[in-house]
């Protein structure tokens, strides 16, 4: 918490009641990068934010709803922190745009600006965004480990020595604590890899084992990816996991190497979970 004593993080601070683009708290993403890569990313991937409470004005009074996805670059300079995006969600609340348009191009610029990244922003009708489903592959949840430990070990992943072929495996188990408040978060997560066979038993050892963590969601899935890349086992990996919303926000980072199939990653950040 020292890293955000000088910023509103974690602290009581009154809603805002005029639209302020500076509400915005970006956190450098090197912070946690640079105990974990060094050197060039081996990752590419990107974040997507759903905030389900949003709202404006027109210029005649009336307020407008939607759910905003937000997409930022995993190659952007910074995170944002999701109290403060909070926060400055809530200051248009009673801010006047003349277009839904104008809202969307004001929200890409100031998340764009905060980030340090290109933001894409779109804006959908309540009505229209309803796409709840399950993820692809094989659930770990109902198997049994050999041991649990509550802090992230990467010697818990374990491989078969012969290659297999592609993998999905998800668990619903995954929760980490908010490095600025201690609160938890909630996720599904799910990896797609290629290579050496991931034993099963072992995933969901190693995923029960962030329990106890305290980290960012983004850092979290940017931590699975390269512990399971640095074991040597696999060719090709994709790491999403889907957060639980919380102040109206859900996180969902995708991190992957290789080439992927991009309509099958588009068909897979499409769905929402039972939970979110």
């Amino acid at each position: 918490m020292s890293d955000h004593a000088d910023t509103l993080l974690g602290k009581d601070t009154s809603y805002p009641e005029q639209y302020d683009p500076a509400l915005l708290q970006p956190i450098p993403r090197d912070r946690s990068r640079k105990v974990m890569v060094s050197g060039d990313l081996p990752f590419t991937g990107v974040d997507i934010w759903t905030a389900y409470e949003l709202s404006w004005l027109d210029n005649a009074g009336k307020p407008h709803v939607a759910v905003g996805e937000f997409w930022v670059p995993a190659d952007s300079s910074a995170i944002i922190e999701s109290k403060s995006l909070k926060y400055y969600l809530n200051s248009l609340n009673q801010h006047c745009f003349a277009t839904r348009e104008q809202a969307r191009q004001a929200i890409a610029k100031d998340l764009s600006d905060a980030a340090d990244g290109e933001v894409q922003v779109t804006l959908f009708d309540i009505d229209e965004y309803s796409n709840v489903g399950s993820l692809p592959g094989t659930c770990v949840d109902a198997l049994d480990a050999s041991a649990y430990v509550y802090q992230p070990d990467a010697s818990l992943l374990k491989f078969n020595d012969q290659p297999g072929e592609q993998q999905q495996l998800f668990s619903h188990l995954l929760k980490s604590n908010c490095p600025v408040t201690g609160q938890p978060d909630w996720a599904t997560v799910w990896v797609q890899c290629t290579g050496q066979t991931l034993v099963p038993e072992s995933f969901l050892a190693y995923v029960v084992s962030f329990r106890g963590h305290q980290d960012f969601h983004e850092n979290c899935v940017e931590r699975i990816f390269t512990d399971l890349m640095a074991s040597g086992k696999l060719q090709d990996l994709a790491v999403y996991a889907r957060y639980t919303r919380r102040g109206g926000l859900d996180i969902n980072p995708l991190r992957f190497s290789g080439a992927q199939d991009a309509e099958a990653l588009e068909q897979l950040v499409s769905k929402r979970i039972a939970r979110q």
